[in-house]
């Protein structure tokens, strides 16, 4: 794999970095274990994530081994040649190291027979080892509706008797406030808040674990970042592709606009930074009607199992009140981006008569094509005093052609198995979300929010340009940003 520096200083930096959050040191043979190891989230994101995090060095030979848990019936080459496809980005001697320490057991989701021989296996693995401090770590693969179940069974089976035991829930986390606290309250009565990682891929992208860098680390952003110099910001998450339910977006950049608004943490412990969290999104106003636009693509309704009647929304745009922040995002839109776009404030005097060319912008871009720009008004070339408008640009394609940006689910596997869970949602963050987006879902099913169809492939409904400029968001013709390239 290309660029990066050796197993051994990786492992030395993350000492450092122990230390430095007040980390326990981890020691001790791991063993990984992938419930719904059959399924495609398995095969597409999780062994592939383990695969490269094992090329790299931060799980070794001779200290993991992976379970593969599922209903399926499947032998241990069976399950390795399904993945093998999917491992990509190394040699073939890494391959097949890795494979090897794959084993697959299978069983049911409800009842302890399974778990039975799971443990069994698990064990066998760590008394061959002869590790005084084995690891557990249970990736749910799963969808929602088993996590009890398969919780209790890990529970009542397979717990660690003389090390930890950490186990990843994948979202959604509820489809509302009180289906959240359902799950939440199930889960808590089997496992302690510090076992439980709420794992969202988007908190693992490398530009948005930068925001916090960005905010905290550069003085020329310390003074700026508030209502007297920010006129909004906007949160966008836009797909060019339908969706078939109500609407995971309303999870996914509520916690993006944490790290966007919250205050500085007194220290980077995690605890601290998800304090902080907390405390903004509990600082929302409640939303209101004339503040949110929601759409629904043509041809939506078209699929045989939506019903003729759904009112689910493909495109929401909603304004937030916290210091005049904004967030948006939309399915079945024009291109495929996720991006933070922070509009300044007009410049006080504007002796060059240049307002109408747009405002400064910093914008965050998340996927594709990872980039952090700033959109600047400055002299045009030549011998007249004219403007336009250009930007700053650090594009990582560019800035670092050499150094492999790990996958979000690379990072977040490796935070748990480090005991790190800045990168996680925790259980009050998670209640203080679904309080805001809650009453808003409620109204949507009770038809008092209706969605207006929009074609597939435009920016969505109007209704939400208009919104955005009447909250304040000012957009700039004329300019679009071109991802630079080595040519």
């Amino acid at each position: 794999m290309s660029g990066g520096s050796s197993p051994r200083s990786r492992r030395s930096s993350f000492n450092s970095l122990s230390r430095d959050l007040e980390l326990p040191s981890e020691q001790g043979c791991l063993s990984v274990i992938v419930l719904g190891a059959s399924g495609d989230l398995a095969k597409k994101k999780t062994f592939p994530a383990l695969f490269h995090l094992f090329a790299q060095g931060f799980i070794q030979s001779g200290e993991v081994h992976i379970f593969g848990y599922a209903r399926s019936n499947l032998s241990d080459d069976g399950l390795r040649e399904r993945i093998r496809g999917y491992l990509k980005g190394a040699s073939e001697e890494h391959l097949s190291d890795f494979l090897q320490h794959i084993k697959y057991v299978s069983g049911s989701y409800d009842s302890g027979e399974g778990f039975e021989k799971l443990n069994k296996e698990i064990s066998e693995y760590e008394k061959s080892n002869k590790s005084e401090s084995p690891r557990r770590l249970f990736y749910l693969a799963l969808p929602p509706s088993v996590y009890p179940s398969v919780c209790k069974m890990i529970r009542t089976y397979c717990m660690n008797p003389s090390g930890w035991t950490r186990v990843i829930v994948e979202k959604p986390f509820g489809k509302d406030l009180d289906s959240a606290e359902e799950l939440s309250a199930q889960l808590g009565e089997l496992f302690d808040e510090n076992q439980l990682y709420r794992i969202d891929h988007y908190l693992g992208k490398e530009l948005v674990q930068n925001l916090l860098v960005l905010r905290f680390a550069n003085r020329l952003f310390l003074p700026l970042w508030n209502r007297d110099n920010i006129d909004n910001i906007q949160i966008v998450f836009r797909e060019d592709f339908g969706t078939d339910g109500r609407g995971g977006y309303f999870d996914q950049y509520g916690y993006v606009f944490c790290l966007v608004a919250m205050e500085k943490p007194v220290s980077l412990k995690p605890e601290h930074i998800r304090d902080e969290k907390v405390k903004v999104l509990q600082s929302v106003n409640p939303i209101k009607h004339d503040e949110v636009v929601l759409g629904q693509y043509e041809g939506y309704k078209d699929d045989p199992t939506v019903p003729d009647d759904s009112n689910t929304p493909t495109f929401a745009s909603v304004v937030l009140r916290v210091h005049n922040e904004r967030w948006e995002a939309g399915k079945a839109l024009s291109s495929r981006k996720a991006e933070v776009r922070v509009q300044f404030k007009d410049v006080p005097g504007d002796i060059f008569k240049c307002k109408r060319q747009g405002r400064n912008e910093f914008v965050i871009r998340l996927q594709p094509s990872e980039a952090m720009y700033m959109k600047l008004t400055v002299k045009k070339p030549g011998l007249e005093m004219a403007t336009e408008q250009s930007e700053l640009d650090l594009s990582y394609g560019m800035r670092y052609q050499n150094v492999k940006i790990p996958e979000a689910y690379e990072r977040l596997i490796l935070d748990t198995i480090r005991g790190d869970q800045q990168h996680f949602v925790r259980r009050d963050e998670l209640k203080a979300a679904w309080q805001i987006f809650t009453p808003l879902l409620r109204d949507i099913d009770e038809g008092k929010v209706k969605s207006i169809p929009y074609q597939p492939g435009s920016r969505g409904p109007k209704e939400a340009d208009e919104l955005s400029e009447r909250v304040g968001y000012m957009q700039t013709h004329g300019y679009i940003w071109i991802p630079p390239t080595l040519a």
